[in-house]
């Protein structure tokens, strides 16, 4: 069954955002790095003598832009290049992706902002050589950008300021396009840099990371209580709907005017690459307001998008398909926050979520050793009654001590990969008990479920679900399907030898 989320993502359409910021080209050179030069204590990088050696990509401004177009969103960019080939490559970059760049403005005497980062074996940063000008524009420039703000934001349903801190985003055109847009009644979303903030005030909402929002505020951020009243001074301060605070590894903290509060655990899987992390966040929570959705719904489709671009090299684009594939976790079933198979702190986390929206939680355990169509139906049956089934799996421990020495055929690992590769099922986690009765208190199922086998033995857990007003429900089984039967045949056509054939 789909996540609400899911289903939302499906139903965007194709919203019309206004993009404004610091346009960057981020230019990766790619070698091999196996010898010292003789002149110096310094790595030697040999590029291709042949094909391109250079990978330029959207940075910046222009990276949120690019996120948005390959999210399906029509996009117009708002920013200055210079009159240099970096320039003419970041405008036909952006054009080649289907972004508007009618607002790109060319400037004579001003370097585009140009990042060339050198990559060793393996993808290895060695050196980053920045070329910039981080000064204010000047006035005549920053008319230019107001005038196609104003012309721009006519037709649009959203606008996102993405501030690098690199001369663009000035107080004049930040104030312009707040003003601009509360004038058609269309949100502003910034991602912001420096200590003062001002600049931003009247906007929807501001999205820093964890040292931005330390900065800006003077408040150490650690645990929820310091997020909160971060969050809580930047929506005072800058008369903001929300303030969203990224954390890394820690997740998404956001604080809305009203006093809701989303956190949402982290959801990347093998961490590569930070680089332009906050530009995605930045571009999906803006697609999602744009579309209709609630702050939470972007804040976790955001969520989810950072999770797969931090798994890649430099700055880096996602599409719907990849989203959704993820949300269903379909993409990485291990021990990360973002899959299925979860340990209990992260359990616990991820039932309080489902919980705040109201949504009933269901609990079964076995072994399932050799998955077979038993097991599916039980599970099919488990997720009818409630909105969020979650599934104990004994570990091989337990199961040795359950069923003997021989047992399990399939380790813990690929039996709680294959249930969290089944639809019906929204979270694994694996205990090592003796019984599921820690496990039952930990996740305190509205519904427990086991099979209609357990009606004389007495299910584990009964007293503690019904103390708490839950309810026990015995599964009807499906008649001589069983892992045990499986392997009794297995073994009576293989004459003993399973591994034969």
């Amino acid at each position: 069954m789909r996540s609400a989320t899911s289903r939302f993502l499906e139903k965007i359409g194709r919203p019309r955002l206004l993009v404004v910021g610091d346009l960057i080209l981020d230019e990766y050179l790619r070698g091999e790095a196996d010898r010292i030069s003789p002149e110096g204590p310094v790595a030697v990088l040999r590029v291709p003598p042949r094909g391109p050696a250079a990978d330029r990509r959207l940075g910046g401004a222009a990276n949120v832009a690019n996120n948005l177009a390959s999210l399906g969103a029509a996009i117009e960019c708002v920013g200055v290049v210079g009159d240099d080939r970096e320039g003419e490559t970041v405008a036909g970059l952006l054009r080649s992706c289907g972004v508007g760049t009618r607002g790109v403005v060319s400037v004579g005497g001003r370097p585009t902002t140009h990042k060339q980062r050198i990559l060793g074996q393996r993808d290895q940063q060695m050196l980053r050589v920045d070329r910039e000008d981080p000064s204010d524009i000047d006035a005549a420039t920053e008319e230019k950008l107001v005038g196609e703000i104003r012309r721009a934001i006519e037709t649009a349903d959203l606008v996102l300021v993405s501030d690098y801190a690199k001369g663009t985003v000035t107080a004049r055109v930040a104030a312009a396009a707040i003003a601009a847009a509360s004038e058609r009644g269309v949100r502003v979303v910034v991602d912001p840099k420096g200590r003062d903030y001002s600049k931003y005030r009247g906007a929807s909402a501001v999205t820093p990371n964890r040292a931005e929002a330390e900065a800006a505020t003077g408040v150490p951020l650690g645990a929820d209580a310091a997020l909160e009243e971060a969050a809580s001074r930047l929506i005072r301060d800058l008369r903001l709907e929300a303030a969203v605070i990224t954390l890394g590894q820690d997740g998404i903290f956001a604080r809305l005017r009203d006093g809701n509060v989303i956190r949402v655990p982290a959801d990347a899987r093998l961490v590569y690459d930070v680089s332009g992390a906050g530009d995605t966040v930045l571009a999906v929570v803006g697609l999602a307001l744009a579309a209709g959705g609630d702050w939470e719904t972007g804040i976790r489709l955001a969520n989810c998008a950072a999770g797969i671009v931090v798994g890649r090299v430099g700055v880096a684009t996602v599409t719907r398909a990849e989203v959704a594939r993820s949300l269903e976790g379909r993409i990485s079933l291990n021990s990360a926050p973002g899959g299925k198979i979860l340990r209990p702190n992260e359990l616990a986390a991820r039932l309080a979520e489902r919980r705040a929206r109201g949504e009933k939680v269901v609990f079964t355990n076995g072994v399932f050793d050799l998955l077979h169509a038993g097991h599916v139906e039980t599970l099919r049956f488990c997720r009818e009654l409630g909105d969020c089934l979650v599934v104990g799996v004994n570990s091989d421990r337990s199961t040795r001590a359950q069923k003997g020495a021989g047992r399990p055929i399939q380790p813990e690992a690929e039996r709680a990969s294959i249930l969290a590769a089944l639809e019906a099922v929204d979270a694994v986690v694996v205990f090592d008990e003796a019984t599921p009765e820690k496990t039952i208190e930990a996740v305190a199922p509205d519904v427990l479920v086991k099979g209609e086998d357990w009606a004389e033995k007495g299910v584990i857990g009964r007293e503690f679900v019904e103390s708490r007003g839950g309810r026990v429900v015995l599964a009807p089984m499906r008649p001589g399907v069983s892992s045990t039967s499986i392997i009794e045949r297995v073994l009576e056509r293989f004459g003993g030898k399973a591994g034969a054939g």
